[in-house]
């Protein structure tokens, strides 16, 4: 059983006012949080790969610095389903009892620990699994390998939310350590509300 991580860093984030993720905070691009947590934590498991789906070229040298696997994906502005879309036909395949982790580039505060729970979730018999605070839901997700049809099934700006919701029983809720983990950043007052650790 392989697990792979892709980060999806290819939102420019309209609301945000300029590009949120290269967006200096703290110090940092704002994508940097999530992909230095991730480059981090594949160091430390033998069980996964990370792949950074991206249109924006400093996002994928950075990645591809950090040893991850990295894919240009110029259709993201067309919607969330491109990136999803662009990273499923980069990896070099699959077998059906892999799972795919999907994590977004606008949340700062996601912690290792809550990754890792997702990854250790995978097992056979689970189709989905989803980080949670209670009944709230949110980023990342865990996919089996089966659903991948039904992910490349997305259109437009759809999200593997509707995939998700199908799963019913088969898919188990992880806990985040607190609900700011679960927020994504859509302005630069969402920075300010949410504290000024990352």
């Amino acid at each position: 059983m392989s697990k792979h991580i892709l980060y999806l860093a290819a939102g420019s984030g309209r609301r945000f006012g300029s590009n949120k993720l290269l967006y200096n905070w703290k110090g940092k691009s704002l994508y940097r949080y999530g992909l230095d947590m991730l480059a981090d934590l594949i160091q430390r498991r033998e069980d996964c790969t990370l792949t950074v789906v991206s249109s924006y070229l400093e996002i994928r040298e950075m990645a591809a610095a950090l040893g991850a696997r990295v894919v240009d994906s110029p259709e993201s502005d067309k919607g969330l389903s491109f990136t999803i879309e662009s990273a499923i036909q980069a990896l070099d395949g699959f077998a059906p009892e892999d799972f795919l982790l999907f994590a977004v580039a606008d949340q700062p505060w996601l912690g290792a620990g809550t990754v890792s729970r997702l990854l250790d979730a995978a097992r056979p018999g689970l189709l989905a699994a989803t980080a949670a605070w209670g009944d709230r839901v949110g980023n990342p997700t865990l996919f089996s390998a089966e659903l991948i049809p039904r992910l490349l099934d997305l259109t437009g700006d759809r999200g593997g939310r509707a995939v998700l919701e199908a799963c019913g029983e088969r898919c188990q809720r992880i806990q985040v350590d607190t609900p700011r983990e679960l927020e994504d950043v859509d302005t630069r007052q969402a920075l300010e509300e949410n504290g000024s650790e990352a």
